[in-house]
């Protein structure tokens, strides 16, 4: 039991002091849970741009397949056709480039958010 002006002055500090550390707490927990979010949309976006580079892969694949079937016409149609080749490769190279690093991103997207679900379930635990 608080006896004396000293002891209720100390308790008063402390009491002011855990009220600050749980609102501090609180507002951490908050944004932890604001970045979560913002990972998890962040991950959805690489999710789909991977996609779509998966998707324009395969269209720039078949377009070089046909562009070369229609190599076969002329040779000056042809030359122009290697040239369109040449610039569906590099499109394509591109795009597995962009592909894996979509990849990396959604991985490293998904351990990110993992990571802040263990800390807010250590948080709150605490």
């Amino acid at each position: 039991m608080i006896t004396s002006p000293e002891e209720r002055a100390l308790y008063s500090e402390w009491s002011k002091k855990w009220e600050e550390y749980k609102k501090g707490t609180q507002e951490s927990v908050a944004a932890i849970r604001e970045i979560g979010g913002s990972i998890a949309r962040l991950s959805e976006i690489a999710s789909a741009i991977a996609a779509a580079v998966e998707e324009q892969g395969a269209a720039t694949q078949e377009i070089a397949r046909n562009v070369q079937q229609a190599a076969q016409g002329t040779q000056q149609v042809s030359s122009n056709i290697t040239d369109v080749q040449r610039g569906a490769s590099e499109t394509g190279s591109a795009s597995s480039q962009v592909l894996s690093a979509a990849q990396m991103l959604s991985r490293d997207s998904n351990r990110l958010k993992l990571e802040v679900g263990k800390f807010l379930d250590s948080v709150r635990a605490a």
